[in-house]
């Protein structure tokens, strides 16, 4: 009898630990469809007030910037707004600092791997002028020929080497590049 006493008392307790559960579980889906109806709606309101003042033109003849602040901003908008409704669902289901432990974990991941692959030709570049400025092989007033582009060398900086072509063609060519390929100097800008 004091086993079925113990499995009857679980069992009773099912319903109310279930309840609660589901409670939540719906209060959360409510609070998350009024954040999708609100997010849209304010979303549509700003991209009309703002299509109203005409943001857009105005920035197009003042900047010269032909942009789509109104949707961009409307959308921006839209999606704060979902952010916090689903930030308070979570909140309701009571696992809000684990998601947003895991969020800002993802967040700062993408940005060390975006920041990695923003320098990943950066880095090279500085190391090779630095070692075309040690071993001056190539300076300002110099004529070179790298692969098919032939001119004289206009700026040396620390990425990248300015070149100007008997046409009058500017072109950019990262140091990096003048480390890796064959680079002829001409013989006649070596005598100046």
């Amino acid at each position: 009898m004091n086993n079925s006493s113990i499995v009857g008392s679980t069992i009773s307790l099912i319903p109310n630990i279930l309840s609660g559960v589901f409670t939540r579980l719906v209060v959360a889906a409510i609070i998350i469809l009024i954040g999708i109806v609100l997010g849209r709606v304010s979303g549509k309101l700003l991209q009309k007030a703002l299509h109203e003042i005409e943001l857009n033109n105005l920035l197009n003849k003042s900047i010269g910037i032909k942009i789509s602040i109104e949707e961009i901003l409307s959308v921006f908008v839209s999606y704060f707004i979902y952010f916090l409704f689903i930030i308070m669902a979570l909140n309701q289901l009571g696992i809000t600092t684990v998601v947003l432990h895991m969020i800002s974990g993802a967040v700062i991941v993408i940005v060390i791997i975006s920041v990695l692959l923003g320098i990943k030709d950066f880095i090279p570049s500085v190391f090779a002028s630095l070692f075309i400025h040690r071993k001056r092989f190539i300076k300002e007033g110099d004529k070179i020929k790298v692969e098919s582009t032939e001119g004289k060398v206009i700026k040396m900086s620390l990425v990248e080497t300015k070149i100007e072509t008997e046409k009058g063609d500017i072109i950019f060519i990262p140091n990096s590049l003048l480390i890796k390929k064959v680079v002829i100097v001409k013989a006649d800008s070596k005598k100046s």
